[in-house]
């Protein structure tokens, strides 16, 4: 138990630096888009630990599958009510973008500031890691140089189920919006973690290439071009199809809507019809 006793003080940690500068930002508006940043810090350095339970946890800690799944769907909980309204990550900032919601220069700042926090939270979960504070950080930290790629099958594998994963959570997550976060932030959480732990086989179903930069992108297996293709290209994919099936049209690109009739709201009166015929 001590080292899930460890790893629980390195979450809370992070998450008390997250709030403590989630507060500070407040006070200028201004920087909004460094919400992003503080939110893929908080999500990648958090997942990073998850990921040392499920990879080396089981037999250098006695902490089972049950104990990782329960970990993880607590991360996205807690990542969603501290980051609330910050997603940490790019494809749910593009999405907004599509959607007429952001201009340009807030999203590509706000899509930069994203990979700035995964690329931080990976220095600092290395560094956590080196003062081997127990076995099962010492074991990760002698495979740290020789990590396990998140990718387990062949690129194309990877590139659809990456799509398939960010187009069923692009729709439920247009679907929840407009919900209270009582309800929307468990139910994403919980997807998430579904999601994440039924694709665990192929590519862990990121479906945030911010997420997967900080978990996946520096381990040996793949070149970065492919990763991107898989953990890229994959939800960004996902998420356009997603959006075109919510709306009919992606309303950034074409304003016309291309698979559903929107039937006007305003009816012609029968009587008016009928006095228009006699005359």
């Amino acid at each position: 138990m001590s080292g899930l006793n460890a790893s629980l003080g390195y979450f809370v940690s992070v998450v008390i630096f997250a709030a403590s500068v989630r507060t500070l930002l407040r006070k200028w508006p201004r920087l909004g888009f460094m919400l992003e940043f503080v939110s893929s810090f908080m999500l990648v350095a958090c997942r990073l630990e998850v990921q040392t339970i499920v990879e080396v946890g089981e037999w250098a800690g006695g902490l089972g599958p049950d104990v990782t799944v329960t970990m993880l769907f607590v991360v996205l909980l807690t990542n969603g009510v501290v980051c609330d309204g910050a997603s940490g990550n790019p494809t749910l900032v593009l999405l907004k973008f599509l959607q007429l919601e952001t201009p340009t220069l807030p999203t590509l700042l706000a899509v930069l500031a994203q990979f700035l926090g995964a690329h931080l939270a990976l220095f600092v979960a290395v560094y956590y890691w080196s003062l081997e504070l127990t076995d099962m950080h010492m074991i990760k930290n002698l495979m740290a140089s020789e990590c396990s790629s998140s990718l387990l099958v062949s690129v194309l594998q990877g590139f659809f189920t990456e799509c398939v994963c960010t187009l069923v959570f692009i729709l439920i997550h247009l679907n929840l919006r407009r919900r209270s976060a009582l309800i929307r932030i468990p139910l994403i959480a919980a997807l998430l973690t579904f999601l994440s732990h039924t694709a665990r086989g192929y590519t862990s179903a990121y479906m945030n290439p911010s997420l997967a930069y900080g978990l996946t992108f520096h381990c040996p297996g793949f070149t970065s071009v492919q990763y991107a293709v898989v953990y890229g290209l994959g939800p960004l994919t996902g998420m356009i199809l997603a959006l075109l099936l919510y709306m009919g049209h992606i309303p950034k690109i074409f304003a016309k809507n291309l698979l559903y009739f929107q039937k006007t709201r305003f009816r012609v009166p029968k009587g008016d019809k009928g006095e228009k015929k006699k005359m």
